[in-house]
């Protein structure tokens, strides 16, 4: 029987084996705050920076333009993703600035992916609601944060300030991707982050469309 990881590994590539081809020029309409939270990462020279589920590669590019000096990471549990990631990143000019892997974002092991053992920034933009364990997925990426370091999320909030119907129709919608906004989202990392005396900070955007949190360690 597979493990559960290698079960929404086979699920992730079945979705997007085809979809990653228009997956950036689709999404950019509906995956909001993600620039955003680019703009507030602001690594120092030479720090490294982890993407959590980096599909793509969208996020890892536009970081390397804006970090020139920034070491860029990234881990998918897609081998489909990564391969679109890895032809982006060539395209743009950073293959020998940004080491990809294929791991699990719950129990991946940052020493034998990447060789190093903390990272200063690590983000996961609309990359919870796509795992089934997200819990662990936010505390495994507090595991590998360097003193100081910080975490940055990004994902879909609870609709709250917006039209029911919108929210509804949102919901459906995302279920067919497998994508499931995290209600609690906010309320877990404000817990976790106090639990491991960490400092959590949050705020809503477009009227509770989406949720972005950062906690610094």
């Amino acid at each position: 029987m597979l493990q559960a990881s290698e079960a929404h590994a086979l699920r992730m590539d079945a979705i997007y084996g085809a979809q990653r081809h228009i997956y950036d020029a689709t999404r950019k309409y509906y995956l909001l705050g993600r620039d955003r939270l680019l703009g507030t990462l602001r690594p120092g020279h030479g720090q490294a920076v982890l993407e959590i589920g980096c599909g793509t590669g969208r996020n890892l590019a536009a970081a390397g333009k804006a970090y020139p000096t920034a070491r860029l990471h990234g881990l998918d549990i897609s081998a489909a993703m990564l391969t679109s990631a890895s032809a982006k990143l060539a395209r743009a000019g950073l293959a020998n600035r940004c080491r990809l892997a294929r791991a699990d974002a719950v129990g991946f092991h940052p020493k034998t992916l990447f060789g190093i053992s903390h990272f200063d920034r690590i983000f996961l933009s609309y990359t919870l609601s796509m795992i089934p364990d997200w819990q662990a997925a936010v505390a495994a990426g507090l595991d590998a944060l360097a003193p100081g370091g910080e975490l940055h999320i990004v994902d879909f909030g609870d609709q709250a300030d917006l039209p029911d119907w919108f929210g509804k129709m949102l919901v459906t919608w995302l279920r067919k991707f497998e994508v499931t906004p995290r209600t609690d989202l906010l309320y877990h990392c404000e817990t976790l982050a106090r639990d491991r005396g960490m400092l959590c900070t949050s705020k809503r955007l477009f009227g509770g469309y989406a949720w972005s949190v950062v906690i610094r360690a």
